[in-house]
């Protein structure tokens, strides 16, 4: 019973409920099982910390703040989107490449009718290559982030692989030459932090994000404390910049995140994406390429 709860948690925190991914059977993902990617993402955890993280990062910046908020359903249904989020995330890691290259194909046309102006006049598009890398580094740089510091520390030869793994995905996405490793990630950050800024857009999310219906009613204290987990993932210059300097976790707090986090990363739940996805691997070897079962 408690494994059917958890596992249905789990499956609502990321957005696969009624997901597949054993399907086609034997066609592989982006990136192999060995990746340090399919580790990182495969944490529910890290991902939902991770995951509000990145959007705070993306909000920051003002061009990105308009485009989200104005043009998606996140103010009146923070918790649609970010399962929605979290189940593109999935397939980018684990679903088969065919499926993943349909998902990116739509999220490009998606983006190509979004734009508009800044409150203060600037001129922005989702497609602009600048807010694209922006987007897509943020995601990457908070799952990291998160998996690193709750469930397990990655050394530097694993972190660099991590975003090296990380380009032929956002390629598809129509992002330019993302960071390469933890360096140019770094660079990044430091190129874009004068774009960032605060606003009341934040508080709000972060309001929104601590009262939707995104894990179930008894789970509702673990909802909140992770979005004060994500805050209190940001590097604190940014922190600061944003206006975000009251949700600090306690010593406790972070060491029940840690506590649940690494049993997480211990107990493969069976809706798990990386766990089905294995699944539709083994059927390599008992499928010719049209699917087919071979002798």
């Amino acid at each position: 019973m408690l494994v059917k709860l958890l596992d249905s948690a789990a499956a609502r925190l990321m957005g696969i409920e009624g997901a597949d991914f054993r399907e086609p059977a034997g066609e592989p993902a982006m990136l192999p099982p060995d990746s340090v990617s399919w580790r990182v993402f495969r944490n529910p955890v890290t991902m939902y910390i991770g995951g509000i993280a990145a959007v705070l990062l993306e909000l920051g910046e003002p061009r990105v703040r308009h485009g989200v908020w104005d043009h998606s359903s996140f103010k009146r249904d923070p918790a649609g989107r970010l399962r929605r989020t979290g189940l593109a995330a999935m397939i980018t890691v684990y679903g088969a490449r065919s499926q993943f290259e349909a998902l990116a194909a739509r999220v490009r046309r998606m983006h190509a009718r979004v734009q508009g102006e800044t409150d203060d006049g600037r001129f922005y598009a989702a497609n602009d290559p600048e807010l694209l890398l922006w987007v897509q580094a943020t995601a990457s740089w908070a799952f990291l982030e998160a998996y690193s510091r709750y469930a397990a520390p990655l050394g530097q030869v694993e972190r660099d692989r991590y975003y090296a793994e990380a380009r032929p995905g956002a390629a598809l996405y129509g992002v330019e030459a993302p960071p390469a490793n933890e360096a140019g990630m770094q660079a990044l950050m430091a190129r874009i932090r004068p774009q960032l800024e605060p606003s009341p857009v934040l508080d709000e999310l972060i309001a929104i994000l601590g009262t939707a219906d995104i894990l179930p009613l008894p789970l509702r204290p673990l909802q909140r404390l992770g979005v004060r987990a994500a805050v209190d993932l940001l590097p604190s210059v940014m922190r600061g910049q944003l206006g975000l300097t009251g949700h600090r976790l306690r010593r406790h707090e972070r060491a029940l995140l840690g506590l649940l986090a690494k049993g997480a990363g211990r107990f493969e739940l069976p809706s798990s994406p990386a766990r089905q996805a294995a699944a539709r691997l083994a059927n390599v070897r008992r499928c010719g390429p049209a699917g087919l079962a071979t002798s």
